[in-house]
């Protein structure tokens, strides 16, 4: 790479790890403490910053306001009075109301983005018992380590979650979203990136239209869902249904039913224990299975070619199409392949 080619790189570099600093060590614009037994409700919306919730305060909830540049030339910090007069734009309630405690900052102008303006952002730092309804328009969400029912949206930025109890229920229009260590119901949507989820329990719903999933050690009702991306999991069990329209699917160490579909690459699952039912089907490739043969099995294989060694079968066997009832029957297992082939433990 030339210099000249270099020192661009160099400098955007430079100029990230200069950011992330500032931000390390940035103060809180304001910092506020509630006290009360009877505190359990949690509410932040912001128009144009990001939201973090930790559930790590023994007790009383702290809650911490930013004020961030929201311009284009290049300013990093404001003075005092800058802050205030750009404050001035903007509706702020940090307070108490009944068992809640609320943190919100609303532009009074909505009809249009100010390049001047300002983004604020809060951190909130509470006791594990605490439900939160979090709102964002414009910056990433983090919660983790809460007990309770947890409604979170944003529609500029990415969902960072971890070890919640309760019912769950993400959504971003425009970012990734990285899940771990949940239980009970687990629901998060993303129109605009990816989905990685480890150690989860319980019901899981994931939903993204324009980026890959990963799954890796989930227990429950899984339902994994994206158009336009690959899908890969490993170590599920449970009931798993996943579906893509535009990628390849790799499962390993499926243990419980599968549901799998894709219109645009093929798959390739490993079972270690079976379910009630096994449905894989693609559009555009070819199916490839690894999986315990010595139960009852209703088999419905097709493809270009269908691959595969049989004991105690009665049904018909053909080049491309493998139907009947291997030990006796029981287990209904549907592999499909449109456009290639079908194979078991070859």
């Amino acid at each position: 790479m030339k210099r000249t080619q270099l020192l661009p790189l160099v400098f955007a570099l430079l100029v990230a790890i200069t950011s992330c600093a500032q931000h390390a060590d940035e103060k809180p614009y304001i910092t506020k403490n509630f006290t009360g037994a009877s505190l359990s409700n949690l509410i932040v919306e912001t128009s144009g910053g990001s939201i973090a919730v930790a559930g790590d305060q023994a007790s009383g909830v702290k809650v911490e306001m930013y004020v961030r540049p929201n311009n284009w030339n290049g300013k990093v910090n404001l003075s005092k009075e800058e802050i205030e007069d750009r404050l001035e734009d903007f509706d702020i309630f940090i307070g108490t109301e009944g068992n809640k405690v609320k943190a919100t900052a609303n532009r009074k102008n909505k009809n249009g983005w100010d390049k001047n303006s300002v983004s604020i952002s809060f951190k909130v730092y509470t006791p594990r018992n605490m439900a939160t309804n979090l709102r964002t328009s414009g910056g990433s969400i983090r919660i983790s380590s809460l007990r309770g029912e947890q409604n979170f949206r944003t529609s500029g930025g990415s969902l960072k979650v971890s070890d919640l109890d309760g019912v769950i229920n993400g959504q971003t229009s425009g970012g990734s979203i990285e899940v771990e260590k949940c239980r009970q119901d687990v629901t998060l949507q993303t129109s605009g990136g990816s989905i990685t989820a480890r150690e989860l329990n319980g019901k899981i719903n994931l939903q993204t239209s324009g980026g890959s999933i990963t799954l890796n050690a989930l227990d429950g009702d899984v339902t994994a869902h994206t158009s336009g991306g690959s899908i890969k999991g490993d170590g599920i069990k449970g009931a798993l249904d996943a579906g893509t329209s535009g990628g390849s699917v790799r499962l390993a160490g499926v243990a419980g039913s599968v549901k799998a579909h894709t219109s645009g690459g093929s798959m390739e699952v490993e079972i270690s224990q079976l379910g009630k039912f096994v449905d894989l089907s693609t559009s555009a490739g070819s199916v490839r299975v690894t999986m315990p043969m010595d139960k009852g099995m209703d088999l419905n294989l097709k493809g270009n070619k269908v691959s595969v060694s049989l004991k105690n079968f009665d049904g018909q066997i053909e080049k491309d199409r493998v139907q009947g009832k291997l030990n006796g029957g029981g287990i209904p297992v549907n592999l499909s392949a449109n456009g290639g082939s079908v194979s078991i433990n070859q």
